[in-house]
């Protein structure tokens, strides 16, 4: 192993040197492999829709992207250039070109970018290609795409490690059409999503990213330090308790796109910097946000992907509307057999551990159910469900509901086994906060860190009044991850936090 390991790396600095030595010979004949501009007629994607008008014309077209594949045939030489779209083959016969530009395209790799002026033809095999009068450098490709062997595309598209995709995602986009077809996908649904909102008459806020308080979820934060205030921040977990101070203001719809960070593990379905979506619509609830979601899917499913249904993990899944609204004591009742409504700690512990699920000591009653759910219900939930009605203990932050005190009205949308919506009708009740926030403080006192600290800002904001409200916070990475399909947050997030190599 250590051996290929040599051998492939004296090969990849025998190419990097040779390219080194093409660029200088480039600079001798008094090209600049750098140039600061090209004027396009036309992309890719253009240029093949409008092929046959073109062909009829004859006119003159100019195109760049980079080269993906040179089969060199003597004095002729075919070769695909790729743009940030589509790729198109172009034709370059020595006879037909200045002596520059024959020499300039011998000295051209398979990375190069570069600019192609010439017209449309079909080649013999039937293949839609650009005959070249000129070319130009753009940028000369001194570092290999992930293969010393160029020869056709399909030698482009492996790494011996799948990880080097999520650490190299430059490369990663270039020789990966899936790739880039999951960010452009994730764009436009961002954007859908915008336009969604926007035509609901919601209002697209901003609010702080460094907050001298976290709060709006349980999570641990990250701490930094301001050094002209001389005093410590966090990064915020959530949007939520800004967005509800912009409600009892007298906002009545407002939403944020935001990076949230969370300083917990990393996984596949886990990331410590996240986005999300957060919206407020006062004088609504719960339900209210249960139809917006139930509208929200199908309508990117369709206008986005152009489907009413989608494969996760093998599995078809229907998001045509109506989805299951069910409470979670029923779902866990339904998966593990016990009851979880006003029920003593030490008894429900018992219960919980002869299911099979480990309990800490010092959680409460909220963690307990917590875990239980997650380690017995949530993987059953693979069409689209809302589980609602969650314990008091459970969201120090929602209002409690209307027919049972003992439970907030609060839900969570799952698909494929994975939450990725979380709503409350939201609690305005500064007395009942407050006695909530100082339970959260009990808990983080015994030992719970990821407990919802006291927000006097916040019961301050509560306190002047704030309408009956309905909020929502959904996951966009790990919605465009179900939607497309991925296995991984990393396949949706550009640049994913990463472990340090072995």
């Amino acid at each position: 192993m250590e051996e290929n390991q040599a051998d492939t790396t004296q090969e990849l600095n025998h190419i990097r040197s040779a390219r080194r030595e093409k660029l200088a010979r480039i600079k001798e004949m008094g090209i600049n492999p750098f140039p600061n501009n090209y004027q396009r007629t036309h992309s890719v994607t253009k240029l093949l829709a409008q092929f046959e008008q073109l062909s009829q014309t004859g006119e003159t077209v100019r195109i760049a992207g980079r080269i993906m594949s040179i089969r060199l045939m003597g004095k002729a030489a075919f070769a695909h250039i790729q743009d940030e779209e589509m790729r198109v083959q172009i034709y370059v016969k020595k006879n037909d070109v200045a002596e520059a530009t024959w020499e300039l395209f011998r000295l051209m790799d398979i990375g190069d970018i570069v600019g192609v002026s010439g017209s449309v033809f079909v080649t013999h095999t039937g293949e839609n290609s650009v005959k070249t009068v000129e070319l130009t450098m753009l940028a000369k490709n001194l570092e290999p795409l992930p293969s010393v062997k160029e020869t056709e595309t399909e030698a482009f598209n492996k790494w011996s490690d799948p990880e080097e995709k999520y650490r190299h995602r430059t490369v990663d986009l270039i020789v990966n059409r899936d790739s880039r077809t999951v960010f452009i996908t994730r764009s436009i649904m961002v954007r859908a999503i915008r336009s969604y909102l926007d035509n609901l008459d919601f209002v697209e806020v901003e609010t702080p990213v460094l907050q001298p308080l976290y709060g709006g979820a349980a999570a641990r934060p990250f701490v930094t330090k301001h050094n002209s205030l001389d005093r410590t921040l966090y990064l915020r977990i959530a949007d939520e308790l800004y967005l509800k101070r912009l409600i009892a203001g007298g906002i009545t719809r407002v939403y944020e796109i935001s990076k949230d960070f969370r300083n917990e593990g990393i996984d596949r379905m886990h990331s410590p910097e996240f986005t999300m979506m957060e919206c407020y619509a006062a004088y609504e609830d719960y339900t209210f946000c249960m139809d917006l979601m139930e509208q929200l899917i199908p309508k990117l499913a369709k206008d986005v992907l152009q489907k009413e249904s989608i494969v996760w993990d093998g599995v078809e899944i229907s998001l045509v509307p109506p989805y299951r609204r069910v409470s979670m004591a029923e779902l866990v009742k339904e998966y593990s057999g016990i009851e979880i409504i006003d029920r003593e700690k030490s008894e429900l512990a018992n219960e919980i551990r002869k299911a099979g699920v480990a309990v800490d000591p010092k959680w409460g009653v909220g963690k307990m159910i917590d875990e239980l759910f997650s380690e017995k219900v949530e993987p059953n939930l693979i069409n689209p469900t809302f589980v609602t009605d969650y314990p008091v203990e459970l969201s120090p932050l929602a209002k409690r509901h209307r027919d049972n005190p003992s439970l907030v009205e609060r839900f969570e949308l799952y698909i494929g086994g994975l939450e990725c919506a979380n709503s409350f009708s939201e609690l305005n009740d500064p007395i009942d906060q407050r006695q909530r926030f100082e339970e959260q403080q009990r808990l983080r006192n015994d030992g719970d860190d990821e407990a919802h600290p006291i927000d006097e800002d916040f019961l301050e904001a509560l306190e002047v009044g704030m309408p009956p409200t309905a909020g929502l916070g959904v996951g966009i990475d790990r919605l465009v991850m179900i939607l497309t399909g991925v296995g991984s947050l990393r396949d949706v997030i550009l640049f994913p936090a990463l472990r340090d190599r072995k």
